[in-house]
């Protein structure tokens, strides 16, 4: 599963941008008022966020992740699948990831608190995930069935079965990242 190209833990430490381009919170790190320092650290972060901008792993928006091409879409969906494996094997929590798996089991709706449909998605490289959806906040998927393609926009969270994604839906506060769920050309957010 893990090849010299993978993302390390050092490297998992930032967080992900809306944009999906993993960013470190003090990477532009502006100390300085001067011009020169601030359009040198403005360059970087275009730099970091032109490398992410073509790739549909876990950025762009929704609607042009439906335009990639199918090779395009198997090299995301391994990339994500490693990167949510290092996120697994390295115990970590609270990353937004985007991905994309087939619904292997449907489970009971949570209703402890807030309600949230659930699901267990497997991703390519055979990893599990348990997919928790906020259905005050978000439409239900109706219908939803056992072999069924479900694409994922939220945070990841670690579990000992593999993992999990939550906060996919809007968030009303507008405090964290908005999430979504794309299942049959459909968003659900």
């Amino acid at each position: 599963m893990r090849h010299p190209g993978t993302y390390t833990p050092a490297r998992l430490q930032g967080r992900f941008s809306e944009r999906g381009c993993l960013v470190r919170h003090n990477i532009v790190g502006i100390k300085s008022k001067t011009i020169a320092f601030a359009a040198a650290a403005l360059l970087v972060l275009l730099a970091c966020l032109s490398a992410c901008s073509n790739k549909a792993t876990l950025g762009d928006t929704p609607e042009a992740a439906l335009s990639t091409s199918a090779e395009q879409q198997t090299n995301s969906a391994l990339s994500t699948d490693e990167i949510i494996y290092e996120l697994f094997t390295n115990q970590e929590s609270n990353v937004q990831v985007r991905g994309e798996g087939v619904v292997v089991n449907l489970l009971s709706d949570d209703n402890d608190g807030d309600r949230h449909q659930r699901f267990i998605l497997e991703l390519m490289s055979g990893q599990t995930l348990l997919i928790t959806h906020n259905i005050d906040i978000a439409p239900r998927l109706n219908g939803i069935a056992v072999g069924d393609h479900v694409e994922f926009y939220g945070e990841y969270f670690y579990n000992q079965q593999g993992g999990g994604i939550h906060w996919t839906h809007h968030d009303p506060d507008n405090r964290h990242i908005d999430g979504w769920l794309l299942w049959e050309n459909t968003y659900y957010k």
